[in-house]
């Protein structure tokens, strides 16, 4: 049994790494015309994992970044106002769900079988492309009987291109006439996993990482559905034993804590000090995800991939990207 002592003592020599990194990443991107401290903290976290490795004894206190990143984007919902909410919050949420249908259907029955992709891979390229990434990879390989090779292929491409979107995504906010609300919304309805969305919208602006993480985190609700019909399409004996508490173990919980904290933030009425002292925590929180994210992307993974599944999401996320462009332009 691991007492609350020796928990620490495993996690702190990688906690102290995310926060040194963070610190020279806030310094350099504060400093460095056209980059921000997030995009710097992945990079230097990339670089690093991937030249000089990631040595065993600070491997859990970088996982701890994933809690980091869950409690930044609570604390997001004290920004958030209900009137916010009331008058673009069912637009999003409309956007959101009818984008995860087409995503899904889009992959499922054009793309994926354009270029032959095996019917379980097709299922786990659609379900991270259209929803939250790799979690919901999982969430679906819980839910119908496949192989570890396609776990790997789809997981592998959805990483691809979360380090992909992380770099272009920012180089289209400059060329495109989009102000920081409508970038959010598109980056939010566009991209795969939350860390690369938030990281994608907060390079961009502070107003434009909120409504990326928002509308992304809308996408995150369909998680639990999306398990449930593919439980559903695939009637095999594994489906049949499809447990409710693997899908509440692959359900993004914190999204509890964003709405608590919208509340309260809206019916306590925190002064603008209180507001900024949030801002300065979750900034600081984010600085140190995004490290681990860094830190989390192997290249020599993301070279495994095969070239079809590639081909598929690349395809599937230009299609969605445009038309989710068109309908932000149009509608915000």
């Amino acid at each position: 049994m691991t007492t609350p002592g020796t928990g620490l003592r495993n996690v702190a020599p990688g906690i102290l790494v995310l926060f040194g990194i963070a610190v020279i990443a806030r310094y350099l991107g504060n400093a460095t015309p056209g980059t921000t401290p997030l995009i710097v903290a992945i990079g230097i976290g990339a670089l690093i994992g991937n030249m000089a490795g990631v040595p065993h004894w600070i491997r859990p206190g970088l996982d701890t970044h994933k809690l980091f990143l869950q409690t930044g984007i609570v604390l997001l919902g004290a920004r958030l106002t209900l009137a916010e909410i009331i008058d673009t919050g069912p637009i999003v949420a409309l956007l959101a769900g009818v984008m995860v249908l087409f995503g899904i259907l889009y992959m499922e029955w054009i793309v994926g079988r354009l270029f032959e992709i095996k019917k379980q891979t097709r299922s786990l390229l659609a379900a991270g492309a259209s929803v939250c990434g790799v979690s919901a990879v999982l969430a679906v390989s819980g839910s119908i009987e496949v192989d570890e090779t396609d776990i790997t292929y789809a997981v592998a491409t959805i990483l691809l291109f979360d380090a992909v979107t992380l770099v272009v995504f920012p180089l289209a906010s400059q060329l495109l006439p989009l102000s920081s609300k409508q970038f959010g919304i598109w980056a939010g309805l566009s991209l795969f996993s939350t860390g690369p969305t938030a990281a994608v919208g907060f390079a961009v602006s502070e107003s434009a990482g909120q409504w990326a993480t928002i509308t992304k985190l809308v996408r995150n609700t369909f998680i639990g559905i999306l398990a449930v019909a593919y439980a559903i399409r695939y009637t095999t004996a594994e489906t049949d034993q499809l447990a409710p508490s693997k899908l509440w173990g692959q359900f993004p919980k914190f999204l509890f804590g964003f709405l608590v904290v919208v509340v309260f933030a809206n019916v306590a009425d925190p002064s603008a000090r209180a507001i900024s002292s949030i801002g300065t925590v979750r900034d600081w929180l984010f600085l140190l995800a995004f490290v681990g994210l860094g830190f989390d992307i192997s290249l020599r993974e993301l070279r495994s991939t095969g070239i079809k599944p590639v081909l598929v999401v690349l395809v599937h996320l230009t299609t969605v990207s445009l038309i989710t462009l068109f309908v932000v332009f149009s509608l915000f």
